[in-house]
This record gives structure tokens, C-alpha cells and sequence, in this order.
């Protein structure tokens, strides 16, 4: 039976479950909010100590405004909310991504990292203003500033993931099958599963059906 360690998900089809029940991109927005805490207390009931949530990414910044500042709220609201919540659960919450925001939602962010940080059931690492070629780009930049060389230790010293383990799993909802810019050089050899359901759909039982199929894998990582 295979460990597992660590997941990734792309949350995806917020938006399309949100013009389908509601005619609003936003009220999807909404419900994923409620599939996201259930997936982080089936984490923790499955013993898995990272979960990292593709959230928003470099190029979402193409949608409206309207959206985008929903989006955001959502984020500022889940904080102020919940942060208590996740630090007395023993979770660490870590962001990954270009932190540049708002000075409040900077200061949110700040605040709830530092309170988490020392918690260690679980991790939960949000990808936000987060995109993999950006962070290969810049991690190759401070290699080669430091004029050290260069192999995959290194390299990886500069990674927004530094000192997390690489994911054992990513899931991808929303019916769509591709990486879209997703942690590009961490997933080298994690197992990948498409899953139709859109975002707010996704129930626990959904979860620990990949989760149970994963186990069961034979993982060669290159060998026979």
C-alpha cells in the first residue's frame, strides 16, 4: 500500500457550478468554500500531513474584476473567520505564490502564518498569485546569483516549496485535463487523476475513492 503524504488539488469549475444552479460565477465561488473544508477534515481523518489548493493563479488575474475582488473577499472573510479555527485543529496555513496584494489581505496573510506556524498535523499550502513558470524562473535566477551549482538540491533551495515534500497525488476536478501552470517541477511523478465532477460537487466519498485507488498503484518511479 502506497504512503501518502501529500496533495494537490486543482479546484476546478467553481465557476461554471455557479452559472449552472445559480447564473452566478460567484455563488460557485461560495460553495466551493464548503467542498474546501470538507476535503481538509477528511485530510486529517486520512493521516495526511500536506494538502496544497491551487486557489488563484497568475493568469486568473484575466477575469473580471467583479471576480476577482469576490475572490478575494471570499479569501479575507475565510480568514478572519476561520484562522482560530485552523490553529486550534493544529493546522499550518502556508502561501505559496507572489504575495502582492492588498496591504489588509497582506496583513491577514502575514498574521495567519505566523499564528499557524508552529501547528503540525496538517499543512495546507494555498496557492495564491501562484505560477510554476514564474517560480522556475526566479528560482534559477537566485541559483545562478549566488553563483551556485547547479543540480536539483540546489535548485530546489529556491522553490516556494522548500522543505515540503513533492505531492504523492494531484487531483484536478472540473472535467478539464491539463496542469494549467500548477507546480510543474514537484509533480514530476505524482499520480494524476482527472476528475469530472466540477469543484462544488466533489464530495468526501469522491476523495477517498482516489484515495483508495492511489494506494493500490504500483509506483516504479522509473524502475520495473
Amino acid at each position: 500500500m502506497n504512503p501518502l503524504n501529500h496533495v494537490a488539488i486543482i479546484m476546478d469549475g467553481n465557476g461554471r457550478w455557479g452559472l449552472k444552479h445559480k447564473n452566478s460565477r460567484n455563488a460557485g465561488h461560495k460553495a466551493g468554500l464548503i467542498t474546501v473544508e470538507n476535503i481538509i477534515r477528511e485530510t486529517i481523518k486520512n493521516k495526511i500531513r500536506y494538502l496544497t489548493l491551487y486557489a488563484f493563479s497568475t493568469e486568473n488575474w484575466r477575469r473580471p474584476k467583479k471576480e476577482i475582488n469576490y475572490l478575494f473577499n471570499l479569501l479575507e472573510n475565510f480568514l478572519i473567520n476561520r484562522i482560530e479555527d485552523l490553529n486550534n485543529q493544529n493546522i499550518k496555513l502556508k502561501i505559496i505564490g507572489d504575495k502582492n496584494f492588498s496591504k489588509k489581505l497582506n496583513k491577514l496573510i502575514f498574521f495567519s502564518e505566523k499564528k499557524t506556524s508552529k501547528n503540525n498535523k496538517l499543512q495546507i499550502n494555498l496557492a495564491l498569485n501562484y505560477g510554476s513558470k514564474f517560480e522556475l524562473i526566479n528560482s534559477f535566477k537566485k541559483l545562478s546569483k549566488n553563483k551556485e551549482r547547479i543540480n536539483e538540491i540546489n535548485f530546489e533551495k529556491y522553490l516556494q516549496t522548500k522543505n515540503i515534500p513533492d505531492p504523492d497525488l494531484l487531483i484536478r476536478t472540473g472535467n478539464t485535463k491539463r496542469l494549467s501552470n500548477f507546480l510543474l517541477w514537484q509533480l514530476a511523478y505524482s499520480e494524476i487523476y482527472f476528475e469530472k465532477k466540477l469543484w462544488p460537487d466533489f464530495k468526501i466519498k469522491d476523495y477517498n475513492r482516489i484515495l483508495k485507488s492511489f494506494k493500490k498503484i504500483k509506483r516504479n518511479f522509473g524502475s520495473i
